[in-house]
């Protein structure tokens, strides 16, 4: 008989407290201990019911979030290959592939899987690929280099983005390869963090079956946007599951570190520095809840552009401040990676990177700028931020004078205004998020002026950058 949702949410959490970052060893991700994982049935959610899945896009959240919550880098490990590489096999693959691939995802001892698309001389920008595909008798030859891809040496499925070779680069295709048709580990990176997770170079020179070629649209780019758009917006799920953790451990270190005669907690600033852990939890909750509620992993997620975009700079951002005032406020011990009385060396190390992967913040604040002013249909920015739907609300709550961004945007300016936008539009999921929760007033309007102080602050810096620019 099928859990229900409550029952199976319950088994995730019962397993994933055995992945304590507090105990659990710094080290790659044992097979066994993936099978414990997947026994649990954590890929289950992306898996259609016919493949013996559960076929849920919240559940898919609320596995990564619990995750989260016990271990980090051990959620982005089942984030990667449910949202990257089992997604796009499930959207996209035929009846051929999806029966041969996707059972072997719903057993006790599933495989893991993984994404390759960034190459050592292509990273964002990905018109710059050189792997590239020719069709042969019964299918394609697959050449190139990839980088950087998580479970880089242990994955035994991939999903591989490829260019046609010899057209000028204009058809793009993803192709569903077992390591063993030709993909192999040349160099293991050392990451600072996650280190849960492998990274490296893969060289591939592989024949990939016809049959494992994705029906992934018109072949330009926009699939690969859609995988992207999957992996930012579990990252919701696995800042609020992070920032849980965060906050309370956090807390709970500043109320037991006794200072002369008094907790560590009394000390001002270091309420400071706990409200703000506190409010930036806030905004995750009610950033992942407009991913569960108001998107579907396993529907197209291009429409929903702007809105990811947002979820995913506002969260990462969140995610390495709370573990930089987590490290702060633990002092000498924040320092130790080993420490018997906090994670926060390990929280900062595993969190650093979300800023950075996954398109860097800069790069994804520039583009939520660039979708804005092309949308604006000859209003002004500001204008435009006061009657689109995912902004109007905060800034008609708030009256946030945005006028400061009614200026030519060069590039380094769109960077600085796509931050003002994601933080107007996490200010209007606050909004929301209280209204359907029944969320204390006080919390939301805590979490709302501390994202303000987020855009002031922004503010600051378009006057910097003017005067900077001035003086050459």
């Amino acid at each position: 008989m099928l859990l229900s949702s409550e029952e199976f949410i319950a088994g995730v959490e019962e397993v994933a407290s055995r992945f304590d970052a507090a105990t659990y060893p710094q080290r790659e991700l044992p097979a066994d201990d993936w099978a414990v994982l997947t026994a649990a049935g954590v890929l289950l959610p992306v898996l259609p019911a016919e493949y013996g899945g559960r076929d849920s896009h919240v559940e898919m959240c609320r596995v990564v979030e619990v995750l989260a919550e016990q271990n980090l880098a051990v959620a982005v490990y089942t984030a990667i290959v449910t949202g990257l590489a089992l997604r796009p096999v499930v959207r996209w693959a035929g009846e051929e592939a999806r029966r041969e691939i996707l059972p072997r995802f719903a057993g006790v001892r599933a495989p893991a899987a993984g994404f390759a698309s960034t190459e050592p001389g292509c990273g964002s920008a990905m018109s710059g690929l050189t792997t590239v595909f020719e069709e042969v008798q019964g299918g394609y030859r697959i050449r190139g280099r990839k980088h950087w891809q998580a479970l880089s040496a242990t994955a035994s499925w991939w999903v591989v983005v490829a260019k046609r070779e010899g057209d000028g680069g204009r058809e793009y295709a993803c192709f569903l390869m077992e390591r063993g048709d030709g993909f192999r580990t040349a160099q293991r990176y050392e990451a600072l963090g996650l280190k849960v997770i492998d990274y490296g170079i893969n060289d591939i020179d592989a024949f990939v079956p016809a049959h494992r070629r994705l029906d992934a649209g018109a072949g330009n780019l926009s699939s690969m946007v859609d995988i992207y758009l999957a992996g930012r917006a579990l990252i919701g799920a696995l800042a609020f599951g992070f920032l849980n953790r965060i906050a309370r451990e956090a807390r709970a270190y500043a109320d037991a570190r006794v200072i002369g005669r008094a907790p560590l907690s009394a000390i001002g600033f270091v309420r400071h520095r706990l409200g703000a852990i506190d409010s930036a939890r806030t905004v995750c909750a009610a950033l992942n809840h407009y991913v569960r509620t108001a998107l579907d992993l396993r529907t197209d997620l291009t429409p929903a552009f702007p809105a990811i975009q947002a979820v995913k700079t506002v969260a990462t951002e969140l995610m390495v401040s709370c573990a930089n005032h987590y490290q702060q406020l633990a002092g000498g011990e924040g320092y130790r990676s080993d420490s018997p009385t906090n994670i926060a060396a390990q929280a900062f190390l595993d969190s650093r990177v979300f800023t950075v992967f996954d398109g860097t913040n800069d790069l994804l604040s520039q583009q939520l700028a660039q979708y804005c002013v092309d949308s604006s249909d000859g209003l002004v920015l500001s204008a435009f931020l006061a009657v689109w739907a995912p902004t109007a609300p905060a800034v008609s709550a708030h009256g946030y004078d945005l006028r400061f961004l009614d200026r030519e945007l060069r590039q380094e300016h769109s960077v600085l205004a796509g931050r003002v936008i994601a933080y107007v539009f996490a200010a209007a999921r606050v909004l929301e998020w209280a209204a359907e929760t029944g969320a204390d007033a006080n919390r939301a309007r805590t979490a709302a002026e501390f994202l303000t102080a987020d855009i002031d602050r922004v503010r600051v810096e378009f006057d910097l950058l003017d005067r900077l620019t001035a003086n050459g």
